[in-house]
């Protein structure tokens, strides 16, 4: 029971984030997933050595 709230607040989660993209400017919303994306990567390349 306790992966049930996980769950719970994952699909609230999920909903949020749905909401705020089709609030947000799209222009915004790319401009903020490509500098996460950027900064996953760069921190998978850091772990991994190469950076």
């Amino acid at each position: 029971m306790d992966n049930f709230g996980y769950y719970i607040g994952l699909l609230i989660a999920l909903v949020v984030g749905i909401l705020l993209i089709k609030k947000v400017a799209s222009c915004l919303f790319r401009t903020v997933v490509t500098v996460i994306l950027i900064v996953i990567f760069a921190v998978v390349l850091h772990y991994l050595g190469y950076f």
